[in-house]
């Protein structure tokens, strides 16, 4: 037994009856409405789905410790897999109302594992003293948002561009929301869209609540609660439960106190300039020849000094986008590198499952002519050595600092003569299948796209091959497209 709750408004919400069964369509004749930035989206419903039951930890308020407290600003994780329908679809006659159901009650299931996502910030503050700290509350919460809708597209239709269409934006829920939003809107929303002959399932995941990784095991979790309860084998447990009890430095006082006296103060809007979007696949054939490449011509001696194929792929790609950006010689450049800290921390680190954010970006510098003229080598050591003096120490001085000077990031400043490597292809993103077989493609939403922003995510065939997702004006994704040591690697 799961709660469904109508939204009547931002703050408003209307308890609907239990619902015993899901035999029963719901809300079939509410909320038929379109996007105004892409009206062949049509909604069909839009309610909310609670854990299956309470777990006890869920009672009490959750404190956030730096890491979880930085993202406010930012944007909600927005990844999504696009399906092909299974030829059961064109046979039975409900396969889609059938489909949602048990999408629905797997969900409330995996949400008694992961019950933070069910819940909403809450913000306590006083003036005198003064005292603004932000927690999870899961007590007083409508649940996770489930949204149904449709569009008259084909996948060949949605995957046949060479450029990632806008429609793909409406794909997902809490467009342009900022983290701190969950304080009224829902920390999870999913959002399935019925394609022609496919199925889009989007998942908008609130950042401070976890990162990269703590997102993929969710979604994986909820795909294999899916799948045991299909062959009646869900026993209540899972492969990989998350450890959600909240990691805080030492000499961290809990709660933390911001020092801030209204969201104004750290929460700011962002919009994206014009950009294109466009996914290159790189065989596994040509990472481990780019790998090959940089190791030879940086002379590395041993095991512990290769270079990754992934940081060769990356030199491959700063290199490229800056050369196609046209800086002069003399303009500083960066590389940013998200590294997820688990293992490197000190005192030892934390278990892999860890729910919740554990990642810091690792920067290397270097001036426009210092890359291009340096060849591939010299720039895949830069990230080597960057990536190799990232440890426990590192970590401990970024949260001194933090401890310090509490800082939330903000997208509106970033770097515009830098790459940022968003995401991982390490993580199981194929995984997810939900009956449906293997996705034929990874999207995501309009979350954190800016110029020089480049997602990572496996090759569909998997065996190292890797898809990166990039973000460019116009006229730079031109230069890239026409970059002859670029486009040689890509694969056709």
């Amino acid at each position: 037994m799961y709660m469904y709750m109508l939204r009547t408004s931002t703050n408003d919400w209307a308890r609907l009856p239990t619902q015993k069964t899901l035999e029963t369509p719901l809300f079939q004749d509410h909320l038929i409405r379109s996007r105004m930035d892409s009206p062949s989206v049509q909604f069909v419903s839009d309610f909310f789905i609670q854990p299956r039951h309470a777990v006890e930890e869920s009672k009490k308020p959750i404190y956030l410790p730096p890491w979880d407290l930085a993202m406010l600003s930012v944007h909600y994780i927005q990844k999504g897999h696009l399906f092909a329908k299974p030829q059961e679809a064109y046979t039975q006659k409900d396969f889609m109302q059938s489909f949602l159901d048990k999408l629905k009650e797997s969900l409330a299931l995996a949400l008694v594992h992961f019950y933070l996502l069910a819940g909403r910030f809450k913000t306590v503050k006083s003036n005198d003293p003064h005292f603004y700290t932000i927690c999870i509350d899961c007590l007083n919460s409508p649940g996770a948002r489930f949204i149904q809708a449709t569009l008259d597209m084909t996948v060949s239709e949605i995957l046949s561009p060479v450029y990632v269409p806008p429609v793909i934006q409406s794909f997902f829920d809490h467009d342009r929301v900022v983290n701190h939003d969950g304080h009224t809107k829902s920390l999870l929303s999913i959002q399935v869209t019925e394609l022609v002959d496919g199925v889009f399932i989007g998942c908008s995941f609130n950042h401070v609540l976890g990162d990269g990784t703590s997102f993929w095991n969710f979604f994986n979790a909820w795909s294999e609660i899916f799948k045991a309860r299909e062959k009646g084998s869900y026993n209540n447990a899972i492969s990989r439960p998350p450890v959600l009890r909240r990691w805080f430095p030492e000499g961290c006082e809990i709660p933390i106190n911001l020092p801030f006296s209204d969201p104004s103060e750290f929460v700011f809007p962002y919009e994206a300039p014009v950009l294109k979007e466009r996914v290159f696949h790189f065989s596994a054939e040509t990472t481990a020849r780019l790998k090959t490449q940089v190791n030879g011509e940086c002379e590395t001696k041993g095991k512990g000094d290769e270079i990754s194929s992934f940081k060769a792929l990356t030199a491959l790609v700063w290199r490229c986008i800056i050369r196609a950006s046209r800086f002069p010689d003399d303009q500083v450049t960066s590389c940013r590198m998200a590294a997820n800290n688990r293992r490197r921390m000190c005192p030892p680190g934390l278990p892999p499952d860890y729910f919740g954010n554990c990642i810091t970006a690792v920067t290397t510098y270097t001036t426009t002519g210092e890359l291009l003229g340096g060849g591939l080598g010299a720039a895949a050591w830069l990230l080597h050595v960057a990536v190799a003096e990232h440890d426990g120490e590192k970590i401990n001085e970024w949260h001194r600092e933090w401890l310090r000077k509490p800082a939330i990031y903000n997208l509106r400043y970033f770097d515009p003569y830098s790459v940022m490597m968003g995401s991982s292809p390490r993580f199981t993103k194929y995984g997810p299948e939900f009956g449906l077989g293997k996705a034929v493609a990874l999207r995501s939403g309009y979350a954190h796209k800016f110029d020089g922003k480049v997602s990572a995510y496996p090759g569909w065939e998997g065996g190292g091959s890797v898809d990166l997702e990039f973000c460019l004006p116009p006229e730079t994704m031109a230069a890239l497209e026409a970059d002859n040591e670029f486009m040689a690697a890509v694969a056709v």
